[in-house]
Order: C-alpha cells, then sequence, then structure tokens
C-alpha cells in the first residue's frame, strides 16, 4: 500500500480536535506538538529542538530511541509480542533471572506486569494476603499510583472527590530535612523522635490489621525528598516489630539512576517486596514485582491471583533484558554517579546567582531544586514556579515541575542516564537564564 500524501492537520485543528475529543487526566496539556525525539531531546511539529530534562516521564532513562532498543522492539514484534497470560516465553523468564541476579538475597521471585500503579497494586494484593491483615502505611507525600490500592496509598495528590479509598490505609509524616517539623536542639530534623511519634500514631488507629508500609527511597511527586541516611532501617525494624512487610517501590529511582543499581542499597536494608517500572521498560510499558520465594510460596499457597492482559507479554520482557544489558554493558551506574556530581555542582552554581533557591537534593541524576521567595522563611511561590517553567520550555528546555501545600515549586530534574556534559551544561544554562528572567518581573 502506498504511503499517504495527506498532509497532517494544521496547528488550529490539531488543538481544536484535541480539545473535543480528549478526556484531561492532568492539568492543562504542554502547547507543543511533538512530532519525534532522539537521544536527550524532543523535536516539535513547527521544528523546535527541545532538551528533555524530565527522559519522558521520568522513565527514558536510555533516551529517547535508543537504537538498541529499537532493534529489539523491531524484532520481537515480529515474532512473539503477545501471548495467553499464561504461556511463558524465554524473554519473560531470562528477565526474571537476571534481574534477579541484580538484587540481594532472599529477591527472587518476579511478576511481570505493565505500570507502576500495577505493579504496586500487586505488590500490595500479594502483602494482604500473606499477612492475612489488609492496614497500608506510605508516606504523606507519597504516590504510588491511580488504580483503588495503590491510589489509597497515594497522598500528594488525587484524593478529593472520589469517595473513600481502600479501608485501614494510614499516612506518616516524611523524613524533609529542608523542612523539619521534628527538631533537634540545633533546628535540624530529628527524625528518629518524628519516627517513633508517627508509629505511636499508627498504632492508636490500627485494628490491629498492620499488613505493609510502602513507600518509596526518594519521594519524587512529592519533591524530591530523601529520608536520612538510617531511616530506612529504623522504618524496617518498626516494620518487623508489627509483622508487617516492607514495600519499596522503586519506579523512578531502580535501575542505575541513583548512582547505584537500586537507592536502597544505600541504606543496608533489603525490602520483602520491590516494585520497579517506569525504568524497567525505558519508557516502554514494564513493571515487576520482586520478592522472596518464601513470600511468593505463601501467596501461592492461598490462592494469590493477579492474572492481567498483559502479564508476562514477551515484546516489553525483551525490551527489559535490553535495558540490563545497556545498563550493564555502558555501566551506566557509574555513569550516573559521575554526571549525579557534574548536575549537582551546575546546580549550586546556580544557587550562588540566585536568591530564590532555597534547596538542592536527591542523588545521582535524580536531582531537586526548590524554589523560594525568601531563604529565611523559605516561603513558596507557584507563580514563581509556573514562570520559570514557562520560561525553560520558550528557551528550549522541559522542565516537571512540583506544586505541593507548604512547598515551594520544586523542580524533578531527570535527564536521560546516556545524556552527555554538553547537554547537561545546556540544560543548567537554560534554567540560570529563566530563573533570571522569572526573577526580573518580580
Amino acid at each position: 500500500m502506498a504511503a499517504s500524501t495527506t498532509a497532517p492537520p494544521s496547528t488550529e485543528t490539531f488543538w481544536a480536535d484535541a480539545e473535543r475529543h480528549l478526556v484531561r487526566y492532568g492539568g492543562e496539556f504542554t502547547r507543543e506538538i511533538i512530532d519525534r525525539a532522539a537521544g536527550s531531546f524532543l523535536f516539535t511539529a513547527d521544528g523546535r529542538k527541545i532538551l528533555d530534562f524530565t527522559s519522558g516521564q521520568m522513565s527514558a532513562i536510555l533516551g529517547h530511541s535508543h537504537p538498541e532498543i529499537v532493534a529489539t522492539v523491531q524484532r520481537q514484534v515480529a515474532t512473539l509480542d503477545h501471548l495467553y497470560s499464561g504461556m511463558l516465553s524465554r524473554p519473560v523468564v531470562d528477565l526474571a533471572r537476571r534481574l534477579a541476579d541484580t538484587l540481594p538475597a532472599p529477591l527472587e521471585k518476579a511478576l511481570l506486569l505493565t505500570t507502576g500503579a500495577e505493579s504496586n497494586e500487586a505488590a500490595i494484593r500479594m502483602a494482604k494476603l500473606v499477612t492475612g491483615r489488609h492496614e497500608i502505611v506510605s508516606f504523606a507525600r507519597s504516590w504510588h499510583g491511580m488504580t483503588q490500592a495503590a491510589a489509597s496509598a497515594t497522598y500528594c495528590a488525587g484524593r478529593k472527590g472520589y469517595g473513600p479509598g481502600a479501608p485501614g490505609n494510614f499516612a506518616i509524616p516524611v523524613p524533609n530535612v529542608y523542612r523539619p517539623d521534628f527538631t533537634a536542639a540545633d533546628g535540624s530534623l530529628d527524625w528518629r523522635r518524628q519516627l517513633d511519634f508517627a508509629f505511636d500514631l499508627i498504632d492508636a488507629q490500627s485494628t490491629g490489621s498492620l499488613a505493609a508500609c510502602l513507600v518509596e527511597p526518594i519521594l519524587s511527586s512529592g519533591g524530591i525528598i530523601e529520608p536520612p541516611a538510617g531511616y530506612f532501617a529504623a522504618l524496617q525494624d518498626k516494620c518487623r516489630e508489627r509483622g508487617m512487610l516492607l514495600i519499596l517501590d522503586e519506579a523512578q529511582t531502580g535501575l542505575c539512576r541513583t548512582g547505584t543499581w537500586y537507592a536502597f542499597e544505600r541504606d543496608g536494608v533489603v525490602p520483602d517486596i520491590l516494585t520497579l517500572s517506569k525504568t524497567l521498560g525505558a519508557g516502554l510499558p514494564l513493571a515487576a514485582v520482586v520478592t522472596s520465594a518464601e513470600i511468593e510460596q505463601e501467596a501461592y499457597e492461598r490462592g494469590f491471583l493477579f492474572f492481567t492482559t498483559h502479564v508476562a507479554d514477551p515484546l516489553v520482557a525483551a525490551v527489559g533484558n535490553t535495558v540490563l544489558d545497556v545498563l550493564t554493558d555502558d555501566k551506566l551506574d557509574e555513569r550516573a554517579r559521575s554526571l549525579g556530581v557534574f548536575l549537582r555542582q551546575g546546580l549550586a552554581d546556580i544557587a550562588g546567582r540566585h536568591e530564590v533557591v532555597g534547596d538542592i537534593r536527591g542523588r545521582g541524576l535524580l536531582a531537586g531544586l526548590e524554589l523560594v521567595v525568601d531563604r529565611e522563611t523559605k516561603q513558596s511561590s507557584d507563580e514563581l514556579g509556573a514562570r520559570v517553567t514557562r520560561r525553560c520550555l520558550q528557551l528550549g528546555l522541559h522542565m516537571n515541575i512540583v506544586q505541593l501545600p507548604g512547598m515551594g515549586g520544586v523542580f524533578r530534574i531527570a535527564p536521560p542516564l546516556t545524556a552527555t556534559e554538553d547537554e547537561l551544561s545546556l540544560g543548567l544554562t537554560i534554567l540560570d537564564e529563566a530563573i533570571g528572567d522569572a526573577c526580573a518581573v518580580l
């Protein structure tokens, strides 16, 4: 069949169709028509080149259209793309085995799914079945997904207007070093006292049915908040005292982004259940739940059911294997560490020039920059964050800003692990200029 020669609709028609036919699912759409993407850049229909400092939706860790991913998709889709959910293929078993090889014992059993919400849904379902309990504890600024159990454990957005969530969900305060609530004599965060207080409240509210604690090693949608060293070991102790499972959601931190294969490695803990998504598929819909043989056996004996349309699909499993190949062959954990140092220094230089930069945080190539209008009071300004974001896009840089009550605008900076120093420098230069331009009209 000959290729169509029909011209694409005009820009005006495109936006008219979008406004008429699309459900708006999270704020306003970015007013750019994206035509293609390659490496660290997006290209618009009108010829603009935009540096992508979010790796798509924090997922495309190998950049866009990575040649090895492209080759894998082309090869696999032509041979074996999708199966009846009870059938197995070599890419699925290979990926499960190889994931286990990247993880400490006893994490060795994997369930391959599609999205982060789905992996958290499955993990929560497994934890409830294995423990025989139903109560779930999460951070007060968490984001674990938009399906029922995951959404019920999500507190940073999306809770108003939908009726009751799943019963037995509790929030604990976030250990935010920049904005401490429990303080020591020197004004620093007293996270141990905060954690003790949090679980005193949990114990008071619990009906005696605590099943699991589901948390992110670094809260991303919550503002790139990294709990202090030692926190997760203490949290795991709290869980064990109560017979709870610890579930770590590494949707954005797993697979080398923070400079190690998994963010939890810093803390010397091993979760009972690990969930992976975004980075595992490098932009394609692939997620995983990984647990121990003991927990999997208990779940199996109790009739664990998570039979979905795209569980264990061979196409995306093959992509996951290629992602592991590239991460290993190109030593992208080491690259994320070194580029993270370069990025952090560039952000510190920007902070030295602009008083509105209140804090810089994060690890590896997951960085946060918080804007404030006053460094002493840490007063926030949604308007300033929005103005900087708009100016960045005008100058050719796509940035994502998280705006939460009680916090300033926090930029989530997550370029691909394949980005170059020159590309990071370009992004930093644009961000510097955008902050200066936005402050000039305050």
